[in-house]
């Protein structure tokens, strides 16, 4: 119940300072969404960059809503899904590899190293079989802003036998233990499954 009135009262209040809500209807869509409302949403997706931890084929993820996505909310480690930076309306699911102020060395001498800039992170597909010219995340398309993350990656349904908690930072999966006991639906999952 904390973690939705913290993200209720996050996201109502982001909408109040920009003029969208009054007062009034502040108080109510806190409610609704305190009442109502889920801090989850399934996100169904395929492909190998993220194997072994998600299926190479379709799964099927539950992912946490992140309201406002700064360093408070996601570590690295985590397992975000983010906006596709050359296709937006399209979603990955990668790795979080780094935060803003990092330095950024290239394996290849001919690459001068970097520093992440403000609200800016670095993103890497987790299959080691794929090789790191031919994956696409950072090392492809660089650096991507915050403020395209959209949400944590909590569970995976890789096939009906073949689910679990997806493995994120210590942090995030404190974090996220209440949310999975409490939002997860192991059979609503496997319905949207498409195997």
């Amino acid at each position: 119940m904390a973690h939705k009135l913290e993200y209720s009262l996050t996201l109502s209040l982001k909408n109040h300072t920009k003029g969208k809500l009054n007062e009034r209807e502040l108080v109510g869509v806190v409610l609704k969404n305190l009442l109502y409302g889920r801090i989850t949403y399934l996100h169904s997706g395929k492909g190998q960059e993220m194997s072994p931890t998600m299926g190479a084929h379709d799964n099927t993820l539950l992912v946490r809503k992140l309201p406002v996505v700064d360093t408070r909310y996601v570590f690295v480690g985590d397992a975000v899904v983010l906006k596709d930076p050359n296709e937006t309306d399209k979603f990955l699911v990668r790795r979080l590899a780094a935060l803003e102020g990092s330095e950024m060395v290239s394996t290849d001498e001919k690459e001068e190293p970097f520093v992440l800039e403000k609200d800016q992170c670095w993103v890497v597909a987790e299959n080691q079989e794929i090789k790191s010219k031919e994956a696409y995340d950072s090392r492809t398309f660089g650096p991507v802003s915050m403020a395209d993350i959209v949400g944590r990656a909590i569970y995976c349904l890789r096939t009906a036998v073949d689910h679990g908690p997806v493995s994120n930072s210590e942090f995030a999966m404190e974090e996220d233990s209440p949310l999975l006991a409490v939002e997860l639906d192991v059979d609503e999952l496997a319905k949207d499954h498409k195997a």
